[in-house]
């Protein structure tokens, strides 16, 4: 171990993320050290001899926020406190000795934490990771959140460690480079994760710190909805692609309202053309959905050659797609569409449902939202409907902008009766009158 004299210079040089786990230890005061691990993250340590004689190693804080000054005098004061604490527990007689000393400032003020729990990586590493592999279709997606964020900002900390200020200052240092997206997963996942540990009654560990952690604001929807001229164009160009498919895909997805792994991963066994029903075996909540078949849909099925068991199979390998990204780039961008994606084919399904007077609920249940507030997104009016809707003003009065009718002379009748009523002087109570004569005696005497 490298024995070196600690300066604040050196100590900040200290955060290479390629440094091995190493302890630089201070050439000024005994047992202070600089932990660095491979991550770079950097822990003042003090060891120590406990009262049992044994060396034992206390976590002082982290070298990003402590500066090595302060962390020399809570040393210097820890020494002499446990200093001062002896010589006042031997000038104590033999038969008093286990009293605790009554100075208030005697204790020394503790340092370290007896409570000890896993890591993080340890936890999620040997516990989440080999749990949710189980049973969770987003294991990949957690995998890349845990190894670029969760591992390399609080992977080095215990469970019970873990405080709101670490989570703030993972917000802060991801915000400039992420989005409100991205944050919001890793929070959720860690939120999750602690959970688990809970529920599994890991030792040291009490609370979820992370419940409560506010999520940022995503201002990602995107409201992309194609008309009906628009996709006229884009049949016509995916006609024309060189992917022989793609003139299926895209009006499936258009037909259907249906996802595109959905669409893709569609067997002619799931389809019952004498019930007109589209089974899904396997949606994105993990539950089967169904599907009505139209006369649209119908005929776009029979269309399609019959070469294996998939409805969309690749020609070339008689299996699903992977993908076809550049088939449909190349016919957007032809049809004058470059920003319009894939699932925006789903989006524009539900505009013209919505469009042409079918309930939300109706669209709620094509599409397989389980809320109704998903479905409230996808059901978007344009302005046509809009301008229709206020039109029927015009039908319910349609002589707003007329010279209008005369009221009946009954009417003008009434209207004078309720002035003249309200005309007349209103009388005073008997209270009031007194009242008023007593004034004005009292007004004349003086």
């Amino acid at each position: 171990m490298p024995v070196i004299k600690l300066t604040q210079g050196v100590v900040d040089k200290l955060t290479c993320r390629e440094a091995f786990k190493q302890d630089y230890f201070d050439s000024i005061l005994k047992g202070l050290m600089v932990q660095v691990r491979p991550s770079g993250r950097k822990t003042f340590y003090l060891r120590e001899r406990n009262e049992q004689g044994k060396t034992c190693q206390v976590k002082i804080g982290d070298a990003e926020f402590l500066k090595l000054n302060t962390v020399r005098k809570l040393v210097e004061e820890r020494r002499a406190a446990r200093s001062l604490s002896r010589l006042v527990g031997f000038s104590q007689p033999i038969g008093s000795r286990g009293n605790p000393p009554t100075t208030a400032n005697v204790e020394p003020a503790p340092i370290e934490d007896t409570v000890t729990t896993p890591t993080i990586e340890a936890f999620v590493r040997e516990s989440y990771l080999p749990f949710i592999r189980t049973y969770k279709r987003s294991y990949d997606s957690d995998l890349s959140l845990i190894n670029n964020h969760v591992i390399p900002f609080f992977g080095d900390k215990q469970l019970h460690e873990l405080t709101k200020q670490d989570l703030i200052a993972f917000i802060t240092a991801r915000r400039p480079t992420h989005k409100p997206g991205t944050i919001n997963r890793v929070i959720i996942l860690m939120r999750y994760v602690y959970n688990l540990a809970l529920k599994w009654e890991t030792p040291g560990l009490e609370k979820n710190v992370v419940k409560g952690t506010p999520l940022l604001e995503e201002n990602n929807k995107r409201e992309r909805y194609l008309s009906s001229e628009e996709v006229d164009r884009l049949v016509y160009c995916v006609r024309r692609s060189r992917n022989p498919m793609l003139q299926y895909i895209i009006p499936g997805l258009i037909l259907t309202g249906a996802r595109k792994q959905e669409l893709l991963r569609a067997r002619w066994e799931d389809l019952n053309f004498d019930t007109k029903i589209w089974r899904i075996p396997m949606s994105k909540s993990g539950k089967a959905r169904h599907v009505p078949i139209s006369d649209s849909l119908k005929l776009l099925l029979e269309s399609i050659p019959q070469t294996c068991e998939w409805v969309f199979a690749n020609p070339k390998t008689l299996k699903p797609f992977v993908g076809f990204y550049y088939s449909w780039d190349t016919a957007r961008k032809q049809a004058g569409l470059d920003e319009v994606r894939v699932h925006d084919l789903r989006h524009s399904f539900a505009s013209f449902l919505v469009n042409n007077g079918r309930s939300l609920y109706e669209v709620q249940r094509i599409l397989g939202h389980t809320q109704i507030k998903t479905t409230q997104r996808y059901a978007h009016l344009d302005q046509s409907s809009l301008l229709s809707a206020v039109n029927e003003i015009s039908k319910a009065a349609p002589n707003v902008l007329g010279a209008g009718t005369r009221p009946p002379l009954e009417c003008g009748r009434a209207f004078q009766v309720r002035k003249a009523e309200r005309a007349k002087p209103r009388k005073d109570s008997a209270a009031e009158a007194e009242l008023v004569a007593w004034a004005e005696s009292l007004r004349k005497g003086a």
